[in-house]
């Protein structure tokens, strides 16, 4: 009888420890943020097929629970409450719209539960809940901060010798805060916006507030929206016979500003943390596994697919040495990681601190250019660099 209760205790520990690790997934699989969503999701599925094949976490798997946000807030702050009570995930990464993601995260906060934003950009997305307004912090971000893009964008135009900027943005969270960004930023380079319009997604007709840039004087157009209305912006550029260049945040280079657009999007610059060019081994059978698993000859939005990929490798780092799937501990984890972590954007040595949950630096991101339907690195020597 001893043996046999010996061997069910056993059955019961080798099930409990097969028992996946459930990480939530929500992201803009549907609508105008489509790209961005869908190379995100398919970028954190690509990692977790590589974390599982190495045996998982733990010695479990990583089970992902996927939600389509369709990047309306208010859908973003159920599906968080969803995943959370009723789902029972340790952890989430996700989140390719700004408003979403402050929508969302409050829950996670709420539930201490760490939110890894692998997207969306605004400045307040990890500002939050930072200390010491609160004791803990839980969410994190592995994308270019706005307060890191908008001095890039205004370092841009000025290598280029434009001093005379209009400022475009929509009326949406990501649009309102990056302008308010790219405002600083201009100011600390001791420039001053010649035309300032902010506009409506899904506005189809840009003629009013770039013949307001024209009146202006403006040499450069400095955006901040999605693809579609950025297409919208070159389109209209084109019809007005006006062929100033675009500079602006890394969704110049989605793929429904660059399809949509055609020929107005040639010579659109943008920062990017991960351009679609196989400099290294990882990133080229990163790339090919991509294509092959999903089709096409390109990925929808590059820097949204790697830094999926990268958030979910810092976070299984992070559960592997806590040696836990609990909260608190993962995020302290996140917090003070030991070992490197080989991502395809860089190699992240304690990328997070109690203070700072930002893992993209200043010296990271690179200057993309669209050219023949896709983006390429604007100046040779940054290909150059190594992750």
């Amino acid at each position: 009888m001893r043996r046999v209760i010996s061997l069910c205790l056993l059955l019961l520990a080798s099930a409990h420890a097969a028992e996946p690790i459930r990480v939530g997934l929500s992201g803009p699989f549907s609508g105008g943020s489509s790209p961005m969503g869908l190379s995100m999701r398919n970028g954190i599925r690509l990692a977790v097929e590589d974390i599982n094949a190495k045996g998982g976490v733990l010695g479990r798997p990583i089970q992902l629970v996927e939600r389509d946000d369709r990047g309306r807030p208010e859908l973003g702050l159920r599906i968080a409450s969803e995943l959370i009570d009723k789902q029972r995930v340790v952890a989430t990464v996700g989140f390719a719209n700004s408003g979403v993601a402050l929508a969302s995260q409050i829950r996670y906060q709420q539930a201490r539960i760490p939110a890894i934003t692998a997207v969306a950009t605004a400045h307040l997305i990890t500002q939050q809940f930072a200390p010491p307004r609160h004791a803990a912090n839980y969410v994190f971000r592995v994308a270019a901060s706005d307060s890191l893009q908008a001095p890039l964008i205004v370092r841009e135009a000025q290598r280029r010798g434009f001093t005379r900027l209009a400022v475009l943005s929509d009326n949406s969270n990501y649009g309102r805060l990056g302008q308010q960004s790219l405002l600083k930023a201009l100011k600390q380079a001791g420039l001053k916006a010649v035309s300032i319009s902010q506009f409506h997604n899904g506005e189809l007709d840009m003629s009013v507030h770039l013949n307001k840039a024209r009146a202006a004087g403006a040499q450069c157009i400095l955006t901040y929206t999605i693809g579609p209305e950025l297409a919208q912006i070159a389109n209209t550029l084109a019809q007005m016979e006006w062929r100033v260049p675009m500079i602006g945040s890394w969704t110049l280079s989605m793929s429904n500003f660059i399809d949509n657009a055609g020929p107005n999007a040639v010579g659109a610059r943008m920062v990017q943390t991960f351009i679609q060019d196989g400099t290294t081994p990882a990133r080229l059978q990163f790339i090919n596994r991509y294509l092959r698993a999903n089709g096409g000859l390109r990925i929808p939005s590059p820097p949204s697919a790697a830094q999926g990929y990268d958030s979910m490798l810092l976070l299984a780092a992070a559960i592997r040495q806590a040696g836990s799937t609990d909260g608190p501990a993962i995020r302290q984890a996140l917090e003070n990681l030991k070992q490197p972590v080989a991502g395809l954007i860089t190699t992240y040595r304690k990328p997070f601190s109690a203070t700072d949950h930002e893992a993209i630096e200043l010296d990271v991101p690179v200057i993309g250019e669209v050219r023949q339907q896709q983006v390429m690195y604007a100046y040779p020597q940054d290909r150059q660099r190594l992750p």
